[in-house]
């Protein structure tokens, strides 16, 4: 086995709350559904759902539908966008997870998840506006990630109330999301024969409240 990489060095050990919370789950959780999760290890994860949502760590999806392990299939990326289908060869993390959700785990719902006081959201805002120069640069890995939002700042620029603007924006990391994903073909394919449906849903993380988009309207109306 070839030596460590000299990066690695940098790496730490775990910090020790979060260890102890670990030894908590352990005893509790584990212990308690001990049968459930060996079976999960031996015949594998058939989830019915896929959920993108935002890495926002006020996000909180598993708790919102009440979903246990092997339920949901999970990525979480900033602001919860999809970018558009583009099979150039390169690495796409987010394009990746819904291939392998559609095709291979076959799951029959697709949930584009967006919330307010979303930073991704902000960030593309500003970004657009000519306000955050750090990631108009080329460098920055944000500000490209943040230009799949673009289209939806051109549809809302025009909002002049503030808050107004800000929910917009928020609920247009949705709505790109969703014109995105019906750009690739297994998606559309697996829609076509009746074998996944797509939803869109935006959350307001201090009332609670969950709103679902609406495709014949273009509006969120709540659940």
């Amino acid at each position: 086995m070839d030596a460590p990489s000299p990066l690695l060095a940098r790496t730490s050990k775990l910090p020790s709350y979060l260890s102890e919370r670990y030894h908590g789950w352990r005893a509790t959780d584990h212990r308690e559904n001990k049968a459930w999760y060996r079976r999960l290890a031996e015949e594998g994860q058939r989830p019915r759902t896929m959920v993108i949502s935002c890495s926002d760590s006020r996000v909180h999806v598993t708790n919102l539908f009440g979903a246990g392990p092997g339920e949901f299939f999970m990525h979480r990326n900033v602001a919860n966008l999809i970018p558009p289908f583009e099979p150039d060869g390169q690495h796409h993390g987010t394009s990746a997870c819904i291939e392998y959700a559609v095709t291979a785990l076959k799951v029959a719902n697709l949930i584009v998840m967006g919330h307010s006081h979303c930073g991704g959201a902000a960030g593309c805002t500003e970004m657009c506006r000519g306000h955050a120069p750090e990631l108009d640069v080329k460098e920055s890995m944000l500000g490209r990630w943040l230009d799949v939002l673009r289209p939806g700042y051109e549809r809302v620029k025009g909002t002049e109330n503030p808050e107004e603007m800000r929910i917009a924006m928020e609920k247009q990391t949705v709505v790109v999301s969703l014109e995105n994903l019906m750009t690739f073909p297994f998606v559309q394919q697996a829609i076509d024969s009746e074998m996944l449906s797509v939803h869109g849903l935006y959350m307001d993380i201090g009332s609670g409240t969950l709103s679902q988009y609406d495709p014949e309207t273009g509006e969120f109306g709540n659940l």
